[in-house]
């Protein structure tokens, strides 16, 4: 009778899971006794039967073979452990610990058996094709990752990968010394330290080729060459000709990268200018000025040169129009351009071999920003495009300063005036305006004034 007493009671304790858990309840195999069935055809669906024990004598009733069945797999059934508590559902906390710990040891085990034996082109072809910020942590993960950046063949991989949208690198009222590098891909701004800029000195970006950035002390006396990205920094040799005079700089790519060298031009209005070669690491004066250019050149220093296809363009005034260097040939041209009315803060852009004006267009109190395109046939200024007129009507009224940061396909334009401070972007192959984020500290809310700055495109295999 104790037996049949016990078994009672084991037989209550199913009943109750059956109602904790539902119909189709999910109780461990440890519960059963346990019987072994033949599977069935995945197919078949399977109700839920329980196996009840004749109480009365000492025998299974026959009907005992009905199983619990899920999905045409059948369970083992064991007999239910005396004193054992019916089971409890985990907390999704717990579930999730568990879950995370069998996933973090399967990466462990993927990383020690297959990541080991990962294909290294594969490799560095994911690599370079990661954004240009993630590799600001590339560098510190470890030295073959550092040492990375420095191999020809991630060099070929990133080749192939399409030029990344410009950056702009400026330098603001408050941290003369301090670059601040704007991404307009993910709309963030960075700041990065180049240590080996002179503190003591002030030193400003002037052009831009390759991914690498010339920087002129205000003192125009020293040049460097830069690339913010990785760093990579060079000091040009001290010139042979001192000029104290306020200097425009032009630079060029002697190919389609860096690593086949770059040129870099000065001239003043004088028409003193030396040019240096990267190949050579020298500088050089290749001549004077032919008589059919007319001195002083009067230059916008307000524009910076623009390159197409290793010549360099420099806006002048008096006559108005551009002057040229063609940085193969060594030769000097000069074009008559009459500028537009009512013009001011007129800066040189160049998009796709064609050479663009942008500039303040101010009549009456209504001020807007216009683009320009240069016709070859003509040699006259066309306008193809405007800022938008709800735009333009905050600065109605208001004496405003433009200057432009960068000349080649994507325009940054800092206008200011007294009551305001804004930064916007042009792409001169969509037309599209938009507006730029403050640039602010990382250490504060302090909104940054940008002073001067350029654009360059993004490259991490350009050496100075």
């Amino acid at each position: 009778m104790e037996g049949v007493a016990m078994l009672r009671q084991l037989i209550g304790q199913l009943q109750e899971i059956l109602e904790l858990y539902g119909s189709h309840p999910t109780v461990p195999s440890s519960y059963f006794i346990q019987l072994e069935a033949q599977p069935q055809p995945t197919t078949e669906q399977h109700p839920l039967r329980w196996c009840l024990f004749n109480l009365e004598g000492d025998s299974l009733e026959e009907g005992c073979c009905n199983i619990i069945m899920t999905a045409g797999k059948s369970e083992n059934l064991r007999m239910l452990e005396p004193g054992k508590p019916p089971p409890t559902k985990k907390p999704r906390k717990e579930r999730n610990q568990e879950k995370a710990a069998a996933t973090a040891s399967s990466t462990e085990n993927m990383a020690q058996h297959i990541w080991k034996d990962f294909p290294e082109d594969l490799f560095e072809a994911m690599i370079a094709r990661l954004p240009i910020p993630t590799f600001f942590r590339f560098r510190s993960v470890c030295r073959k990752w550092n040492s990375l950046l420095a191999s020809q063949s991630f060099s070929d991989q990133c080749a192939q990968v399409k030029q990344a949208q410009p950056w702009f690198y400026t330098i603001t009222h408050e941290n003369v010394n301090t670059g601040a590098m704007y991404d307009p891909l993910s709309k963030k701004w960075h700041h990065p330290t180049v240590p080996a800029l002179p503190t003591k000195l002030i030193v400003l970006p002037m052009a831009s080729a390759g991914g690498l950035i010339c920087f002129l002390d205000i003192g125009h006396q020293s040049f460097y060459v830069c690339n913010p990205l990785t760093r990579s920094f060079k000091e040009l040799p001290s010139r042979p000709v001192k000029v104290w005079s306020r200097v425009a700089v032009g630079m060029t790519l002697n190919g389609k990268a860096a690593s086949s060298g770059y040129k870099i031009l000065w001239v003043v209005c004088g028409g003193e200018y030396e040019v240096y070669d990267s190949i050579k690491n020298s500088w050089t004066r290749p001549g004077t000025m032919p008589s059919s250019i007319r001195l002083p050149l009067s230059l916008n220093f307000r524009s910076q040169a623009v390159s197409v296809d290793g010549t360099l363009y420099f806006m002048r005034s008096d006559p108005d129009g551009l002057v040229s260097y063609d940085t193969i040939t060594g030769i000097w041209r000069q074009f008559v351009i009459p500028s537009p009315p009512h013009l001011s803060d007129h800066t040189l852009a160049e998009s796709g071999g064609r050479i663009m004006l942008v500039g303040l267009l101010t009549k009456n109190a209504a001020t807007c920003v216009c683009i320009w395109e240069l016709q070859k046939m003509t040699l006259l200024w066309k306008e193809v495009d405007r800022m938008p007129n709800i735009w333009c009507l905050d600065f109605y009224g208001k004496h405003i300063r433009m200057t432009c940061l960068g000349n080649k396909d994507l325009l940054m334009l800092s206008l200011r005036s007294r009551q305001m401070n804004r930064l916007v972007t042009y792409d001169l192959s969509s037309r599209e305006w938009l507006k730029v984020p403050g640039c602010v500290l990382p250490s504060g809310r302090k909104r940054q004034w940008i002073a001067c700055g350029t654009a360059f495109h993004p490259c991490l295999m350009a050496m100075a």
